[in-house]
């Protein structure tokens, strides 16, 4: 079951990649919305919370990392508009 859960943090936690390396490099953020963006941030934040909590690895891990990207992404959105 652990298998399961590493599996599935390290895919949905490496899609964020891509869009984060995009932002990073063009700046382009129109597409982005700035209110799902600040939600989405603050419920990963939430899950992170959750998965310390539980002392769940594969939760904690995917949060962190999705965290950090989504946190690049917001900031970029925030400052770029």
């Amino acid at each position: 079951m652990e298998t399961i859960g590493w599996l599935a943090s390290v895919l949905t936690t490496f899609s964020f990649v891509p869009q984060a390396i995009k932002v990073i490099r063009t700046k382009d953020t129109a597409s982005i919305s700035l209110w799902m963006y600040s939600l989405f941030t603050v419920g990963i934040l939430f899950w992170l919370v959750y998965g310390v909590m539980m002392r769940n690895g594969p939760m904690t891990f995917a949060n962190v990392t999705t965290l950090v990207l989504a946190v690049i992404i917001l900031r970029a959105k925030i400052k770029n508009g």
